[in-house]
């Protein structure tokens, strides 16, 4: 009896060994990534309310494909020209939580954010799901692809 379970212990602490190897670690430079991407998804939300179409060049990629709410579909430069719009004036652009998934030289965010401002004199406020898509390129991070989804009121 003590035979067997001295074996049954050994053969389970052989497992425990094997499956703690199989954990993937964190790559060396994930927390300051994760860092850094949180802070250009603020930078992008505040350039975005303020139709600062330099900033926001800065943050996304030439290759961007960005997919709004309403299923419109832009390129950088369409995105870029509808940033600079003010038919929306933000009074309120800011995430409710995101959470941030570094695999090396790419990125995934997702999260919610909340939008609130006026549009034609009248008062509006949007509650968005969104995945970003980051790629660092040259040590620089930038969001290659966004899509969001509307949430509606219940």
């Amino acid at each position: 009896m003590k035979k067997s379970l001295t074996f049954l212990l050994a053969a389970l602490a052989l497992c425990a060994m094997v499956f703690a190897q199989n954990k993937p670690a964190p790559s060396p430079g994930s927390a300051n990534d994760e860092i850094q991407i949180r802070q250009l998804e603020r930078a992008w939300n505040e350039a975005e309310a303020r139709h600062d179409a330099k900033a926001v060049t800065n943050i996304v990629g030439d290759t961007l494909t960005y997919i709004d709410f309403d299923g419109s579909v832009m390129n950088k430069d369409e995105y870029i020209q509808d940033v600079t719009k003010t038919a929306y004036q933000a009074d309120h652009l800011y995430d409710e939580g995101l959470t941030v998934a570094v695999y090396g030289n790419a990125a995934v965010v997702t999260g919610i954010y909340r939008e609130t401002g006026t549009t034609k004199g009248k008062s509006y406020m949007h509650r968005v799901r969104f995945t970003d898509t980051w790629i660092k390129q040259s040590g620089v991070w930038r969001c290659v692809a966004s899509q969001s989804t509307l949430i509606q009121s219940k």
